[in-house]
């Protein structure tokens, strides 16, 4: 079976899908028969292609990562990215473009319109998930195809996926972890005697923070994760506001070496518990020591742990890997698992 994919946003995240495609694309042919072909890509800053007939990807990846325009790639004139999903003719969109916490946008209309087309979506975009979860899956059964999103919360590791599948007729009654590896960083190296600047500085030296910080110092990238968790594992709407994030710009030098001295150590801690029908969450930086699982989450280690009534702590962990702080490799592999388990 050959399938047309459409990207929609073509930042580190998607590239690195592309090239994981690419890398995959004999065993996905020897394992599922399945063979594709890119139609459709939108950038923020390099342009729109579109060919029905196949992309030529490689040339779009070397025009990006050089600073060109992909527009000469295109056989058809488009100016949006609604307008590349219009024309790409594609099977499978996969929205990647930049996050919005307060609305979702542009990304919630991108994947209304891939549905209404008969594509399947799939996104590592948290805003979607957070502010149309219950509507965007609806409207997906009503035209019997998929929405996924198993890349919005700790990368490619499968966290919706598994409570999905692996979970049947479980209750969960609550859930906390470390979901923002920047932060993370941060209070790692603090630990290690280096100031808070000087850490911000080194994340945003490696490229996992931004040029502004705020959504990762400040928890809404923690919280927005925290909320799709909520949204979709218990069915219950809740918005980054909702839940009220404290961030680690307050934790001084001093606090974290009175921790240390203690046995304890600051980590910026997710969390949420079911109450009957109330569902109460948090991020907020909080006192570990050596009895919590959360304890030796280092560096760029991120994870969860689940508690359910059957099975009471069930633990999901990326551990940090030599010489790597995280990155786009990982969310890629998300994408890429949905793509072979929607199809």
């Amino acid at each position: 079976m050959h399938y047309k994919l459409a990207l929609i946003g073509f930042g580190n995240v998607a590239r690195s899908l592309a090239r994981l495609l690419v890398r995959k694309q004999g065993m996905l042919k020897s394992k599922y028969d399945i063979t594709f072909s890119f139609t459709g890509i939108s950038t923020g800053r390099h342009g729109f292609a579109v060919n029905p007939d196949g992309l030529d990807i490689q040339k779009a990846l070397e025009f990006v990562e050089s600073g060109k325009s992909i527009a000469s790639l295109s056989t058809i004139q488009v100016e949006d990215s609604f307008a590349v999903i219009k024309a790409s003719s594609a099977d499978v969109m996969f929205e990647n473009s930049p996050v919005n916490t307060q609305t979702g946008q542009p990304a919630l209309d991108h994947i209304r319109t891939a549905l209404n087309l008969n594509m399947h979506a799939i996104t590592a975009n948290k805003g979607p998930v957070v502010h149309g979860y219950r509507e965007l899956t609806a409207l997906a059964e009503s035209k019997g195809k998929k929405f996924r999103f198993e890349s919005t919360v700790l990368g490619g590791a499968p966290v919706f996926s598994v409570m999905r599948e692996a979970f049947s007729l479980a209750e969960l009654t609550s859930f906390k972890g470390i979901f923002n590896a920047t932060t993370n960083i941060i209070l790692s190296r603090m630990e290690n005697g280096e100031s808070y600047e000087d850490a911000v500085k080194f994340c945003q030296s490696i490229g996992v923070a931004e040029t502004d910080p705020t959504n990762d110092v400040d928890g809404w990238d923690a919280a927005i994760k925290v909320a799709a968790l909520v949204t979709v594992l218990w069915d219950t709407p809740m918005t980054p506001q909702e839940v009220n994030p404290t961030g680690i710009r307050g934790i001084s030098p001093q606090m974290i070496a009175k921790a240390r001295a203690e046995g304890k150590r600051y980590k910026l801690v997710c969390s949420a518990e079911k109450n009957g029908d109330k569902v109460e969450a948090s991020v907020s930086p909080q006192l570990v020591d050596s009895t919590s699982s959360l304890y030796g989450m280092m560096n760029s280690s991120t994870g969860v742990t689940f508690r359910t009534d059957v099975i009471l702590d069930y633990s999901i962990t990326l551990s940090e890997k030599p010489g790597m702080q995280g990155g786009p490799v990982e969310t890629a592999y998300g994408l890429f698992a949905d793509f072979v388990c929607v199809l």
